[in-house]
């Protein structure tokens, strides 16, 4: 996948705003593969049902969007965010079961290239074992690349909270890799922390 910089990113939203369509599709190329797998780790096999509507509302309403490249990645953020809660609302159900690992690795591959396949499936494996807000905060950063203030915008909490639960997250997700190192296994199965409730 190639990578965006924040200018490249913030130039290309701007073209597209006075109506280039190369730029926009340039802009879909950079951004959508990120929310697409977001999007999986909301609404499981709706996703791509759910990111049509994000980039509908996206094309629709970038006129009145103000901002640089990592001000639009968190506004799109929190587009996806909102039309997959409105979409988990409107079937009146959550996902009883969660979407599986070998859906999401196949989504980074086919986005990816298969070189980042291994890393992609661990990574992936490794998120789902955190609980759902830390899981979120660290989905966020890692995988939509966003700051912890943008972050903290999409899930409509307190800067400090995403920082807590990014820190936990994070930590957890280290001990885990370390219990690996020191048994050549992953546990799939987070440790408990004491302080982490």
């Amino acid at each position: 996948m190639e990578e965006d910089s924040g200018d490249e990113l913030g130039a290309l939203v701007e073209r597209a705003r006075g109506g280039d369509e190369d730029a926009f599709s340039a802009v879909y190329t950079l951004v959508h593969p990120r929310v697409l797998r977001y999007l999986w780790t909301l609404v499981g096999d709706d996703a791509e049902d759910v990111a049509s509507e994000v980039w509908l509302q996206v094309a629709r309403d970038l006129g009145r969007f103000r901002g640089d490249g990592p001000g639009f990645r968190g506004w799109t953020a929190t587009i996806a965010r909102n039309r997959a809660m409105d979409h988990l609302r409107g079937a009146r159900r959550r996902p009883a079961t969660p979407t599986p690992v070998e859906r999401l690795v196949d989504l980074a591959v086919s986005q990816d290239g298969a070189g980042t396949m291994a890393a992609t499936d661990a990574a992936i494996r490794l998120i789902a074992l955190l609980p759902k807000d830390q899981a979120d905060a660290v989905l966020l950063r890692v995988v939509l690349e966003l700051d912890v203030a943008t972050a903290a915008k999409v899930l409509r909490k307190r800067t400090g909270a995403v920082s807590t639960c990014l820190y936990r997250g994070l930590r957890k997700l280290a001990e885990i890799v370390e219990k690996n190192d020191r048994n050549g296994v992953i546990e799939m199965r987070a440790p408990a922390l004491k302080d982490a409730k």
